[in-house]
């Protein structure tokens, strides 16, 4: 059957109806005539893959990642790149609208950059599959499965990492915990290469030797995990520089361990750090407070503009190196880092922090309705949130317009995952 795509939903699958179901087709674009097949039934909507595309939209290009539609990493790569912002951006005003019931008074210009090469964070798998391929798995994993891409690049990583995949695989396959070992976490920094191997039983002393010899070879540090991240400690070389990334336009280093979070794009993390302090002005003698303040991304940046800020974080082990890298950036004296539970704050707890003239807050996917609630219209008069859900984004905005009095003056979003349906963004909400 050739149907028409009407529009994309967030995850950036083309909707269609049919005998009056919704949809659902992954790889197609709006105003294209294609055929599709089902993978999934439910009584009021299906999922289904593309098969041929019979009228294609101007919008479309060529992948180039050649395990695109294979690997789960990437759902956008068929649709140019402007396009991708533009999908987000309508992501964000739709779920403000249908899910806050608030739209933003003006809509900041999309924040983007380079779309490829970018990840300088990445979890990739490993699968010993000798005994089937002959050979060790290490990539992402197919879509909607849980097997192992048989991949040999990725276009979103830096091509020096992207290079390593099959010399992983090849080195993996000469270990003897070559089935113990399922994973492999990647941190780039200023100055090194961090893979972090995720081992389940000892290295053997030729285990050893393998992994000196292609961290030589490659320039990359190897670390090992054996259990939470806690245990991940270098394993060689040892005298690596540490991990840091910068924030230039604001004089600030940022060190940071490679089970840390930190953002997977730096370039378009200075560029969300520059228009979040925009948004913010802060100001000499200002007191702000920096929620779900994690190593001091945005801490640091307000702090070098003369205010006094309260970095709060649930992780002790970020607020630990959020106290460090403060002290290491000379701005000690203008920040104070405490640990708290946030998704349990009350009025109570808040008000014990003081009084803010302005904050900035970052939670995780589940959004931050709970701090928003205990606010209970004693909130400062502005407050700049950053996302990376919107429809979480979207409730907490009905609650901060509906029922604390702000306003929201503007809200965009940042390209921070091309080629991928994830939405970032950023909202000014004032009283």
């Amino acid at each position: 059957m050739i149907v028409n795509i009407e529009s994309l939903d967030h995850e950036g699958r083309g909707i269609t109806h049919v005998d009056g179901k919704v949809v659902f087709i992954e790889g197609a674009l709006p105003g294209e005539e294609v055929t599709y097949s089902v993978f999934k039934k439910k009584p009021s909507y299906e999922m289904a893959t593309l098969r041929e595309v019979m009228r294609s939209s101007f919008m479309r290009v060529m992948p180039k990642c050649p395990h695109y539609g294979v690997c789960g990493g990437c759902s956008m790569q068929h649709l140019e790149e402007s396009g991708q912002v533009a999908v987000k951006q309508r992501v964000l005003e739709d779920d403000l609208w249908h899910i806050g019931k608030v739209k933003a008074q003006s809509i900041l210009q999309a924040i983007h950059g380079e779309a490829w090469g970018y990840r300088q964070r990445a979890r990739i798998s490993v699968k010993d599959m000798s005994k089937k391929k002959g050979k060790v798995l290490v990539g992402f994993h197919e879509k909607r499965s849980g097997f192992v891409v048989d991949m040999h690049c990725c276009e979103v990583l830096p091509s020096h990492i992207s290079a390593l995949i099959s010399p992983l695989g090849q080195l993996v396959e000469k270990l003897s915990i070559r089935d113990q070992l399922p994973q492999i976490e990647i941190a780039l920094g200023q100055d090194v290469n961090v893979l972090v191997l995720r081992i389940l039983a000892a290295l053997s002393p030729a285990d050893e030797g393998l992994l000196k010899a292609f961290a030589d070879q490659h320039k990359v540090q190897f670390w090992t995990q054996t259990k939470g991240p806690d245990t991940a400690h270098p394993f060689y070389p040892l005298d690596a520089p540490a991990l840091n990334y910068t924030l230039p336009e604001f004089g600030i280093t940022m060190p940071f361990k490679p089970t840390e979070f930190t953002q997977v794009n730096p370039v378009i993390n200075r560029l969300l750090v520059r228009r979040a302090l925009a948004l913010l002005d802060p100001q000499p003698g200002e007191r702000i407070a920096d929620l779900f303040c994690g190593l001091g991304n945005f801490t640091l940046p307000i702090a070098r503009r003369g205010a006094t800020v309260v970095g709060v974080e649930g992780s002790a082990a970020l607020v630990a190196r959020a106290v460090s890298n403060a002290e290491y950036n000379g701005l000690a004296h203008l920040t104070e880092f405490r640990q708290a539970d946030l998704f349990q704050a009350t009025a109570e707890s808040l008000a014990a922090l003081g009084h803010f003239d302005k904050m900035l807050i970052d939670p995780p996917r589940d959004g931050a309705a709970d701090l928003i609630k205990a606010l209970e219209g004693n909130g400062p008069q502005r407050i700049v949130y950053i996302s990376c859900n919107p429809s979480t984004l979207a409730r907490d905005a009905a609650l901060l317009v509906h029922d604390q009095g702000y306003t929201l003056k503007a809200a965009g979003v940042a390209n921070m995952f091309p080629h991928t349906a994830h939405v970032e963004s950023i909202a000014l909400f004032e009283k």
